[in-house]
């Protein structure tokens, strides 16, 4: 998986199906199961702290704490 929109869409789906709170590991983990893999868990991480940072930015999921930062599946 290399394409940053799949990866999107794959964190998008494992939110949806599992809900929870969701971290740059947690995001790493169902990114990982859905074919990612990174050069490292330093870059992995950076990775899935962005995709959750732009699934924010779409509405999908809400920032619910700061440090650590977390988020869950936005409501509607």
């Amino acid at each position: 998986m290399s394409s940053r929109p799949a990866h999107a869409e794959s964190l998008t789906e494992a939110i949806q199906a599992l809900g929870g709170t969701w971290n740059a590991e947690r995001a790493l983990t169902a990114l990982f199961g859905a074919g990612y893999r990174p050069a490292d868990v330093a870059s992995g991480e950076k990775r899935a702290r962005q995709v959750l940072r732009d699934l924010a930015d779409a509405g999908v999921v809400v920032k619910t704490g700061e440090r650590p930062v977390e988020y869950r599946r936005a409501a509607g």
